[in-house]
C-alpha cells in the first residue's frame, strides 16, 4: 500500500466531492438547502458521457453536463423560492427526477467508450519529491481547476461585495431586501450555480475519475457525501476541499485494505478479508448520515455556523425571526 498512490487517487476522487460540496456551499450560503445533489450529479454524468460520445469532444460533454444539471436545479429553485415549498421535500424530489431522467436518456450507454478529459503533468512542480507525484503528476485538468476553485470561492464569499450580498441573503434576507439586494434573483442564481457544479462533479466521474464508464451506479451516493461534507466543513470552501480530498484518500485506502498488498514495503498487517470489507466501505456513508442528522437540527446548525435563513422561504414584507 503505497501512500503516494493512495493520496494521488484520493486527490482525483476527492475532486468530484469538492465540486459538488462547493456548489452546495454556495446554494446554502444563499439560504437554499438542496438535497438533490445526487440526482444532478447523475444527470451530469449521463449528459456529459452521451455528448462526448456523440460529438467526439469531451469538453462539449462537460458543457452539456454543467448546463443540464444547472437547468434541473432551477426546478428546485422554482418550487422552493417562488412557491415557498419545503426545501427538503423539493430537494429529495429533485434527486428522484434527476435519477429518472439519467436512467431514461442514458439507456444503452453502458459499455461505450467516449473521448475522455486529458491528464496533464505540471512542469517543474511534478518533479518535487513526494508533493509532485501526489498533486501535480498525471492528473485530469479538472483536478487542477479544483485546486483553484476552493480558495477563489473562499475569497469571493469573504472578501468581495457580491460575496457580502450572498452572505446577507443567507443570514438576513429581509435586511438585504431593505438595502436593495434582490433576494429572489440571488437565490435563483446560486441555486443554478450549485447545480452547475454538481453537473461538473458528475461528468468528472464519467469522463475522468472512472473514465469511459457510465451506469446507474456512477455516482454511488457521492452526492449525499458532499451534502454531509458541507456540514462537517462548516460551510467553508477550504474546509470542504480538505474534507473532500480526505474522503477520497480514505476510500482508496479502504480498497487497499481489502487485499494482501504491502504496507510501506511490508506485508499488509491490516489485511481485511473481503467478507468483512464491506463494513469499511460503509464508513463514509455512516459519517454522512451522522452529518445529516446533526444538520437537521436547527439549534445544532446554528452552533456549527450555518446561515441563519438556511431552509427558510423568504416572503417579501414578512418580518424576519
Amino acid at each position: 500500500m503505497n501512500p503516494e498512490i493512495i493520496l494521488h487517487a484520493g486527490i482525483a476522487t476527492g475532486t468530484v466531492l469538492l465540486f459538488a460540496a462547493i456548489g452546495e456551499v454556495l446554494a446554502e450560503r444563499a439560504g437554499i438547502l438542496n438535497l438533490g445533489v445526487e440526482g444532478m450529479m447523475l444527470l451530469g454524468a449521463m449528459a456529459g458521457f452521451k455528448m462526448s460520445l456523440a460529438s467526439g469532444n469531451p469538453w462539449l460533454g462537460v458543457l452539456v453536463a454543467v448546463a443540464a444539471a444547472g437547468v434541473l436545479s432551477l426546478a428546485h429553485g422554482l418550487v422552493s423560492i417562488h412557491f415557498q415549498a419545503d426545501q427538503v421535500v423539493s430537494g429529495l424530489s429533485l434527486t428522484f427526477l434527476g435519477t429518472g431522467l439519467a436512467l431514461v436518456f442514458g439507456e444503452g450507454l453502458t459499455g461505450k467508450s467516449p473521448p475522455l478529459i486529458p491528464n496533464l503533468d505540471i512542469p517543474l512542480l511534478s518533479s518535487i519529491p513526494f508533493i509532485g507525484p501526489v498533486f501535480f503528476d498525471d492528473h485530469s485538468i479538472l483536478v487542477y481547476f479544483g485546486y483553484l476553485l476552493a480558495p477563489l470561492t473562499w475569497y469571493y464569499i469573504h472578501k468581495t461585495r457580491p460575496g457580502m450580498h450572498l452572505r446577507a441573503v443567507g443570514e438576513k434576507p429581509e435586511a438585504a431586501d431593505t438595502l436593495g439586494i434582490n433576494v429572489y434573483r440571488l437565490r435563483y442564481f446560486y441555486t443554478f450555480l450549485g447545480g452547475c457544479l454538481a453537473g461538473l462533479a458528475g461528468v468528472a466521474i464519467s469522463l475522468s475519475v472512472s473514465p469511459g464508464w457510465y451506469s446507474a451506479q456512477t455516482t454511488s451516493g457521492q452526492g449525499w457525501i458532499a451534502i454531509g461534507l458541507v456540514i462537517f466543513a462548516q460551510w467553508n470552501p477550504i474546509n470542504a476541499a480538505l474534507g473532500a480530498y480526505l474522503f477520497g484518500a480514505v476510500r482508496r485506502a479502504i480498497l487497499d485494505l481489502q487485499g494482501p498488498r504491502t504496507l510501506f514495503g511490508f506485508t499488509n498487517p491490516l489485511f481485511i478479508n473481503s467478507n468483512w470489507g464491506f463494513f469499511l466501505q460503509m464508513a463514509p456513508y455512516l459519517l454522512t448520515i451522522l452529518a445529516l442528522i446533526i444538520g437537521s437540527r436547527a439549534a445544532m446548525r446554528r452552533r456549527l455556523g450555518a446561515p441563519a435563513a438556511l431552509g427558510v422561504p423568504y416572503i417579501r414584507g414578512e418580518r424576519g425571526l
